[in-house]
């Protein structure tokens, strides 16, 4: 009786330690090596991921073998803002083609076939690896039906901007999101131009000339 309850948690620990390991959350190492996982669902022969930084063209990722290429000038981006750009060359049925946007990545990638290509496919609905704040919106975990994505979302371009997070349950076997949690805000920035920025009307209100006191006229 007592070897069957200690082996019984025993195997209790075991399970919860496990369970513990698979809910770890990963961060998502930045976007290149977040690129560099893709898998094609469809059948192509080469592809190459290109990196265009001040128009300098960088390969980092060749798969399949040597893709004859036309350099883009134009491309995708997964994360706001930024300077340069991705696009993709691959050949297929003996033609070449360009992913030059998020919603052709998006085909190219299929089905999600890791976190990383999950991550990906939701970038074309707006959310994005915050790879400056990665434990808010730039990391996931997984069990064995879904990926658990804490990604970020751009939800004001007006005063101030605004940048919320997220987590999206997504199923391994569709792809299908069954819930997106709003975690809320993590970021407010104010720019100067801002009507609503709180240190402009405290430099307003600074600056607003006060009445001075009357000076008692003299008497003659």
């Amino acid at each position: 009786m007592m070897k069957t309850a200690i082996r019984s948690a025993t195997l209790i620990f075991l399970l919860l330690g496990f369970l513990g390991y698979a809910q770890k959350k990963k961060n998502f190492s930045g976007i290149p090596n977040i690129l560099q996982q893709i898998i094609p669902n469809d059948r192509v022969d080469s592809w190459v991921l290109v990196h265009n930084s001040y128009g300098k063209n960088q390969e980092i990722k060749i798969s399949g073998g040597k893709t004859d290429y036309v350099p883009q000038f134009s491309g995708f981006d997964l994360f706001p803002e930024e300077d340069s750009f991705y696009y993709i060359a691959y050949a297929a049925g003996g033609k070449i083609n360009y992913v030059t946007d998020l919603e052709g990545l998006r085909k190219f990638v299929g089905k999600a076939d890791n976190a990383e290509e999950a991550a990906i496919i939701l970038t074309a609905d707006g959310y994005m690896v915050d790879e400056e704040f990665k434990d808010v919106a730039g990391n996931y975990y997984e069990d064995a039906a879904h990926y658990y994505l804490d990604l970020g979302k751009l939800t004001s371009k007006e005063c101030p901007y605004q940048k919320t997070h997220f987590t999206l349950t997504v199923n391994k076997a569709t792809g299908a999101v069954s819930n997106a949690k709003d975690n809320g805000t993590y970021i407010e920035l104010y720019n100067k131009k801002c009507p609503n920025n709180p240190r402009l009307l405290k430099i307003q209100k600074k600056e607003e000339p006060k009445d001075e006191p009357k000076k008692p006229a003299k008497r003659k």
